[in-house]
């Protein structure tokens, strides 16, 4: 019998990367991350790498050395600074595009070196493309992240991991899924639909203990219930990259794809009821970010005011190419539609005290 094939992982410790490992049974596996895993024995070496800092590209030089991985899947990126505890911008921004260009940097040196490195995988993001789309996005659109973070330094990595590719000499993987949804699962679009407070305040924990639910607020005028939104299952997105590391087919350099769950795009009023919400209509929008913003300084609430754009915005995303790409496995990889993905974020309710948010 052959050996087991090595993949290396960052950012194993959070929810996709410990999803992804369960789909990996036929993998040796080496994961980073800034925080300990739970279950360090489930892996082949783990080690902790803070990609903020320089030395880590020397770190991820070493592993890579010593396990001669085929393939490297970069998760580590923070989304929620306040999970995380990366509150300070200039860190989270260290940590995630100076980060990316680390690991990028480590594959390419190694690749020169030694070799052996096939394929690189990153999960970038939808938000990429903005807010509010008239049409939807296919790989080729113009990115326009806009006021989020998270957003921006999704665009900023994704651009320097297309700049790289060709130094990296391995098949490069962009994936741009949308919404991550399932029970595991916190992010901010999920976090305004199940409306528990899940700010750090006293108030907070208080309203939380009464099993309160703060409303979704939406401006009286507009269109905005019948805005549209996809998601995509967490297991769906370890599936596919499992996919990727499996795939022996000769792919170009770089692929570029986008992701979300089979079927057609949610409503805002169907995400509504599916999440059984309240909703709090106000005059203007510009009400909709003082709530927010206010919510947020009185620590109630974990959405940012930033976060507001992605949240009323209305945007989908062409998958025609992940079809094509997948073929005949596209229904045993994606298997849940939008809203089965959405639908099973509210099948219980994660615990409020995770540690962190890594993707």
């Amino acid at each position: 019998m052959s050996e087991k094939p090595t993949v290396l992982i960052t950012g194993i410790s959070g929810n996709l990367g410990l999803r992804l490992l369960k789909q990996l049974p036929d993998f040796k596996i080496v994961g980073t991350d800034i925080r300990e895993m739970e279950e360090p024995a489930s892996v082949l070496r783990f080690e902790k790498i803070d990609l903020a800092e320089e030395r880590s590209c020397d770190q991820l030089l070493e592993l890579m050395s010593s396990y001669r991985p085929e393939a490297v899947v970069h998760l580590a990126f923070v989304l929620d600074p306040l999970r995380t505890g990366v509150i300070d911008k200039k860190r989270m921004w260290l940590m995630n595009v100076a980060g990316t260009s680390r690991v990028t940097e480590a594959i390419a040196e190694h690749n020169r070196m030694l070799g052996g490195i096939e394929k690189f995988i990153f999960p970038s993001s939808a938000l990429v493309y903005g807010p509010e789309l008239t049409k939807p996005a296919t790989e080729d659109s113009p990115l326009n992240a806009q006021s989020l973070p998270y957003a921006l330094h999704q665009q900023e990595a994704d651009r320097t991991v297309q700049a790289r590719a060709k130094g990296m000499k391995c098949k490069t993987y962009i994936l741009r899924p949308h919404v991550y949804a399932g029970a595991t699962v916190q992010n901010y679009q999920l976090g305004v639909l199940r409306g528990i407070p899940g700010g750090k305040g006293r108030l907070a924990e208080r309203l939380r203990r009464q099993g309160k639910r703060l409303p979704l607020w939406l401006p009286s005028r507009g269109d905005y219930l019948e805005h549209k939104f996809q998601f995509v299952h967490v297991d769906d997105m370890a599936r596919l990259i499992a996919h990727i590391l499996r795939r022996k087919l000769a792919d170009p350099k770089l692929t570029i794809l986008n992701v979300a769950g089979r079927g057609d795009p949610l409503e805002l009023r169907r995400c509504i009821d599916i999440a059984k919400i309240e909703v709090q209509r106000v005059p203007a929008k510009t009400i909709c970010k003082q709530a927010l913003r206010l919510l947020w300084d009185l620590g109630v609430s974990d959405i940012p005011p930033e976060a507001l754009p992605y949240l009323l915005g209305s945007s989908t995303m062409d998958t025609a190419r992940l079809r094509v790409f997948l073929g005949e496995h596209y229904r045993s990889v994606i298997e849940h539609t939008c809203e089965e993905a959405l639908a099973d974020s509210f099948s219980a309710m994660p615990p409020q005290a995770s540690a962190a948010n890594q993707r």
